[in-house]
């Protein structure tokens, strides 16, 4: 960020090529609604470079980032006023991050998909706040300092989120998760 502030334009490519994925999919798992994250996805950019002027590195890059995805996220809840929910149908592309055998037999995607399903009820499910600092995580890849930092709360307040968002991922969907998914949470 600090090259890009500084004027080079391929350094931008370089942050949005590293970054890009990460933040798409924090969004879209808050509001689930793909325009709508896409909307939000191009916002969080655009403000990425109305700020590249008054750039300072006083946190991590990523924690800077997440924050812009974040405050997004909250301003858009609040003009809205609550949080739409909609069916999982519309939202085949979070499918496709579920990992699965390399078999494309008709079988095996439908399992991916109800998997896919359930984990993004569950995710649904967990209280907005137990979620966001679940994404933040494991979508962001934030530590606990960061996410504390971010969120303006104490590190202690995030630890505890984190567990009872784990506890209660674990709950729905233990039967159904693969090993290496199990390992993520702990």
């Amino acid at each position: 960020m600090l090259a890009y502030a500084a004027g080079d334009a391929a350094a931008f490519d370089r942050l949005y090529a590293r970054h890009r994925g990460g933040v798409y999919r924090y969004l879209l798992r808050h509001c689930r609604q793909s325009a709508l994250a896409e909307e939000l996805f191009q916002d969080v950019w655009s403000n990425l470079i109305r700020a590249r002027g008054t750039y300072a590195a006083t946190a991590k890059f990523t924690t800077w980032l997440y924050r812009l995805a974040h405050n997004r996220w909250i301003d858009q809840v609040r003009a809205d006023g609550h949080l739409k929910l909609v069916s999982g149908e519309e939202h085949e592309d979070l499918v496709a991050e579920i990992p699965a055998t390399k078999s494309d037999e008709p079988h095996v995607r439908a399992e991916a998909k109800a998997l896919g399903e359930r984990l993004r009820a569950a995710l649904a499910a967990l209280p907005p706040l137990q979620r966001d600092a679940f994404l933040l995580q494991y979508e962001g890849g934030l530590s606990i300092a960061e996410i504390a930092q971010l969120t303006g709360s104490g590190a202690e307040t995030i630890k505890s989120r984190l567990r009872y968002a784990i506890a209660k991922l674990r709950v729905e969907l233990d039967d159904e998760l693969g090993d290496s998914f199990r390992e993520k949470l702990g």
